[in-house]
């Protein structure tokens, strides 16, 4: 009899241990097998112009930002002033990424908000998301001067990534030779 009740007992307590560090875990930060990787090269129409071709080869060769966005993701609308205040700056190129958004739409959403981007993809079937490991909109990736994905941030920028996070990071990567 007591062993019908131990392992029972066991088995919640573990489950209650891994429920307690999930719970204590932040979901912003998802590890990212690019990180310290080239960015996966790719090469899609450019929103504004489809006649025109955007690739991962005009981000290299200073330090960037990728953010990938939709018109129809409300925190990516969160966002937004925040990324406007970091192209204000002007530390370093955003580039966009529309994901699996209508054309249309992204332009009025880009439209209505402001383009804060240097150059956007157009990603209608998410297939540059899926190599870039995207779960979601928003995410921003930073990527220094040789190519390479140096940070990944799941979910909506606020002040406090703007300012504690994404600012030193491009500014570390701006000063390394």
């Amino acid at each position: 009899m007591k062993k019908a009740v131990v392992i029972p007992l066991v088995i919640f307590l573990a489950l209650a241990a891994l429920l307690a560090v999930g719970l204590n875990l932040n979901p912003t930060e998802v590890p990212s097998p690019l990180i310290g990787k080239p960015l996966p090269e790719f090469s899609a129409p450019q929103l504004h112009d489809p006649e025109q071709v955007f690739s991962s080869e005009q981000i290299k060769g200073q330090v960037s930002v990728l953010n990938v966005f939709a018109s129809w993701c409300i925190p990516c609308r969160q966002e937004h002033p925040f990324l406007a205040a970091l192209a204000q700056r002007g530390i370093a190129p955003i580039y966009g990424l529309s994901y699996k958004d209508q054309r249309e739409d992204a332009r009025a959403w880009l439209a209505r908000f402001g383009d804060v981007y240097a150059g956007i993809a157009y990603d209608i079937e998410g297939r540059i998301g899926l190599d870039l490991g995207v779960y979601g909109v928003p995410e921003t990736f930073i990527i220094d001067k040789h190519g390479i994905v140096r940070y990944k941030h799941v979910g909506p920028i606020d002040a406090r990534t703007l300012n504690e996070v994404l600012i030193p990071w491009i500014e570390r990567l701006r000063n390394e030779a």
